[in-house]
C-alpha cells in the first residue's frame, strides 16, 4: 500500500495556484462591475450591414477576429504588459499602453478601452487592489490594467491570455444572443467549435515578436466607424 505525503509546501503551492485561479475567474466574469456588456466591438454593425446573419456565419467572424485582432493585438499586448507589471518597468507600460491606444482605429473602439480601463481602475481602488500610483501610465486601457490584476493575483502569463480570450468569446456571443434571433444552443455550439482555436491563438500570441503586432481588420473597423451614426442600436460598439 503506497502512503501519500502532504508537505506544508505543498499545500502551500495548492492554495496559491487555487487563489490565482479563483482571481482569474473573477476577472474574467461577466459579473465585474466594469461595463463590458455594453459593447459589441463592431458586430452589432455586422448584423445590421448583413455581413452575420446566423450562427455558421458568426462562427466565421469571431474565428476571424480571433485570428486577425486578438492573436496579433490584445493577447501579445497582455504577455508583455503582465511582464512589465511584474518587473515594475515604468517606460514598458507607458509605452505598450500608448502603443494600444494608436492602435484603436475608430472613436468606439478607442471610448472603449479608455472607459473599461478607467472603470477597472475604480473597481480595483475599491478592492484596495491599485498599484503604485506612479506606476499607472495615463489613461490606462482596459488591457493595461486588465494585465495588472493578473499580476497581482499570480496568474501565469499563460492563463490570463486564455482567460482573457475566453471572456472575450463569451461577451460577442452575449451580443449575438441579444442581437440575432442566435439561441443559447446554437451559442454554445460554436464556443464548443471555437475551444480549440482560443489555445491556438494564444500558442500564437505567446510567440510574436514585437514586429509581428497589429490588428489587421479592416472589416470590423469600417462597422465600427459605420456603428457611430447607426441610427438605431442597443450597444456602444
Amino acid at each position: 500500500m503506497t502512503t501519500v505525503t502532504h508537505t506544508a509546501t505543498d499545500a502551500s503551492a495548492a492554495q496559491g495556484g487555487d487563489l490565482a485561479l479563483l482571481g482569474l475567474m473573477q476577472l474574467v466574469s461577466p459579473a465585474l462591475p466594469i461595463g463590458a456588456f455594453a459593447w459589441s466591438q463592431g458586430l452589432e454593425s455586422a448584423f445590421e450591414l448583413g455581413w452575420v446573419n446566423n450562427e455558421a456565419e458568426l462562427a466565421e467572424w469571431i474565428e476571424g477576429v480571433l485570428e486577425d485582432g486578438l492573436s496579433r493585438c490584445e493577447l501579445p499586448l497582455l504577455v508583455r504588459l503582465q511582464t512589465a507589471w511584474a518587473e515594475s518597468d515604468k517606460p514598458a507600460l507607458a509605452h505598450w499602453n500608448d502603443w494600444l491606444h494608436a492602435t484603436r482605429e475608430t472613436a468606439e473602439l478607442s471610448d472603449e478601452d479608455t472607459r473599461l480601463g478607467a472603470a477597472l481602475v475604480t473597481l480595483l481602488g475599491n478592492l484596495d487592489l491599485l498599484p503604485q500610483q506612479s506606476l499607472i501610465p495615463q489613461e490606462p486601457g482596459y488591457i493595461t490594467m486588465f494585465a495588472w490584476a493578473a499580476h497581482k493575483r499570480r496568474v501565469p502569463v499563460r492563463q490570463t491570455l486564455l482567460g482573457f480570450a475566453w471572456a472575450w468569446l463569451e461577451n460577442q456571443l452575449a451580443v449575438a444572443c441579444k442581437a440575432l434571433p442566435l439561441g443559447h444552443t446554437a451559442a454554445q455550439r460554436i464556443t464548443e467549435k471555437l475551444r480549440p482555436q482560443l489555445v491556438a491563438a494564444v500558442d500564437t500570441a505567446l510567440a510574436r515578436e514585437d514586429s509581428e503586432l497589429g490588428p489587421v481588420l479592416p472589416g470590423l473597423a469600417l462597422g465600427s466607424a459605420l456603428h457611430e451614426t447607426q441610427y438605431s442600436r442597443l450597444f456602444r460598439s
